[in-house]
């Protein structure tokens, strides 16, 4: 395959290039290159070629015992691809309180083998700290699995005295960290509050988790890293301007292990859901902020203080399981979808000149390829990389409606934003997979990614 007359699109801008691809593989990037035998010739004239997007927060299938998401490992998959992405790392899901890391690792891999359409791997998940997790993060990563997460709230959160143990390890060891930061104290109190004085609406679901309960445990964490030797800490789904204060605040006393990632719901949407007819839709965690601090993660963005745009897919349909907190906001299951989504909406900011292209590809494809152990393999366009490349039409000016998107869920969060630019063409190791919005590709070619430990 060659794809002529491209303007592809790497962390330094824009190039114009053509694109060899032999197999799976990029063999040969450059000026006028000329097709040879039989080669199939795409002609992106007037396109802008980029990497494959790689979201490394995605929940798919995730199974929360009394609800489960409503995408699996295909239709999740199949949405990625036709919105751009062609690699995600999915978190997986704790599952019974016995299991270990291994058992849920064994368990994705049935999840996924056979109906994934894009490449994924896996991050572990911890939900206690003794000697056999610590010797099971050290096996695992013989088979791929470098990153791991922790939660600071909800029931299978683990305890201070947990964390700094796990971050030892990860000193050691070299792996990744990933924590959802939020106070679980303040939110349990706040949320008591509120439905014993009869305040169950949406709305209370953000005022029960406010900025400073992500702050706090964004804090704490980073004074934890500190102390255990500038432990490797990715904060998932940053929401807040005070939570960046802090991050800046470590980075500022010599923290280089320090890693940030948002999503595009912090980026375009705002609290005033939580106030519509439809609020339980917006229901996730951490919650939509003020106008304040969206504007603080947007300068945040631009300025580099924020490594990766992920996006916490993770679908629940708003006719169905969302409706359990129709009477009561603490009852609905946290999470929207996002996954096809993300590369549209980021893209078209570049296109309204408020992004850089560099930065675009930085923040969706280089950076989480390099920081979660897939680099060079995925996210950049280069000799000897995976063949992963969307086409974007840079003139398609569309509004982002349910209709338009693959995603197995009722409703989408961004309904009714306009955008411009939109992917036409997704490559996965060299096959199109997805042709003018509709996807060709077969159901479980994607394949699992080991990946190596995090380049820092």
């Amino acid at each position: 395959m060659l794809i002529k007359n491209g303007q592809v699109a790497g962390e330094l801008g824009l190039e114009k290039a053509d694109i060899r691809i032999e197999g799976e593989i990029i063999s040969k990037t450059g000026a006028d290159l000329e097709p040879v035998d039989d080669e199939h010739v795409i002609d992106a004239e007037g396109k802008i070629v980029i990497p494959g997007g790689v979201d490394v927060h995605t929940h798919m299938d995730l199974d929360l015992v009394t609800v489960r998401a409503t995408d699996d490992f295909y239709t999740g998959t199949v949405a990625a691809a036709c919105g751009g992405t062609t690699t995600i790392v999915d978190h997986m899901a704790f599952g019974p309180k016995d299991s270990t890391i291994h058992d849920r690792v064994k368990a994705y891999h049935k999840l996924a083998k056979r109906k994934a359409v894009i490449d994924y791997s896996f991050h572990g998940v911890i939900d206690r700290v003794d000697d056999d997790t610590l010797k099971e993060i050290e096996d695992l990563i013989d088979d791929g699995i470098t990153s791991h997460k922790f939660y600071l709230t909800y029931d299978r959160k683990i305890s201070d005295s947990e964390v700094i143990k796990l971050m030892e390890c990860s000193v050691r060891l070299g792996v990744l960290l990933a924590v959802h930061a939020e106070n679980d104290g303040m939110i349990n109190h706040l949320r008591e509050k509120f439905i014993s004085e009869g305040k169950t609406e949406p709305i209370y679901h953000a005022r029960s988790r406010p900025p400073e309960s992500e702050a706090e445990a964004v804090s704490r964490m980073t004074l934890f890293s500190l102390e255990t030797g500038d432990a490797p800490l990715y904060f998932v789904h940053i929401s807040s301007g005070l939570s960046l204060e802090y991050i800046r605040m470590a980075r500022a006393c010599g923290q280089k292990n320090i890693f940030v990632e948002t999503c595009p719901q912090y980026l375009f949407l705002d609290e005033s859901k939580y106030e519509r007819e439809d609020g339980l839709k917006y229901i996730m965690s951490p919650p939509l902020r003020d106008i304040k601090n969206q504007k603080a993660i947007w300068k945040s963005l631009k300025n580099g203080e924020i490594d990766i745009v992920g996006t916490d897919h993770c679908p629940f349909f708003y006719n169905k399981e969302k409706q359990l907190g129709k009477d009561d906001f603490t009852k609905a299951p946290g999470g929207a979808p996002g996954v096809e989504a993300r590369i549209p909406l980021m893209y078209s900011m570049v296109a309204k000149g408020k992004l850089d292209m560099g930065k675009f590809v930085s923040l969706c494809c280089a950076e989480p390829a390099r920081l979660f152990g897939m680099y060079p393999k995925k996210g950049v366009i280069a000799a000897g990389s995976d063949a992963d490349i969307v086409i974007i039409d840079p003139k398609i000016k569309q509004k982002i409606t349910h209709e338009l998107l693959h995603e197995n869920c009722d409703y989408t969060p961004y309904e009714g934003i306009s955008i411009t630019g939109f992917p036409v063409m997704t490559i996965s190791r060299g096959e199109i997979i997805v042709e003018n919005g509709k996807f060709v590709g077969k159901k479980g070619r994607g394949r699992f990614v080991k990946r190596k430990l995090p380049v820092l």
